[in-house]
């Protein structure tokens, strides 16, 4: 059985409660990726994922100053616009319940939790690579 273990993306990019936004977006730039877990002692309290912060600034829509979003990413924390207690997936499920999870909540990532902890996140990219790979393993063999 495939595990989340198995194709989740370990060790992942992370932030406290009190990042400000433009560090999250920061961090997701470093990382090409599009969901941060928030985390307090190693538990995942929030998750803030790149719609959230499309969310948490000014709809393009409105006319406003360029200085104006510069001071929404340095003085909103990732507190005021993450989901609050996400839901998690346990390292040791079968990877299949994380690409079920992933398409009926139709969420970007999940975090992945061993004992309470964060030790990775699994997210729609690894459940397509894995998916790539098996496709690629049955047609050579």
């Amino acid at each position: 059985m495939l595990t989340v273990a198995d194709i989740m993306t370990s060790n992942p990019a992370t932030a406290g409660r009190s990042a400000s936004l433009g560090e999250i977006l920061g961090l997701m730039k470093a990382r090409n990726c599009r969901q941060i877990p928030i985390v307090e002692e190693g538990r995942v309290i929030g998750i803030v994922s790149d719609r959230d912060i499309r969310l948490a600034m000014n709809s393009s829509f409105v006319l406003h100053e360029r200085s104006q979003d510069q001071a929404l990413l340095t003085q909103i924390t990732a507190e005021a616009c993450m989901t609050h207690n996400p839901m998690t997936i346990e390292a040791g499920e079968a990877a299949v319940k994380a690409a079920e999870l992933l398409l009926t909540y139709k969420f970007g990532g999940l975090p992945v939790v061993q004992q309470n902890q964060l030790v990775g996140i699994v997210t729609i990219s690894d459940i397509l690579r894995s998916y790539i790979d098996l496709m690629r393993e049955r047609e050579s063999g």
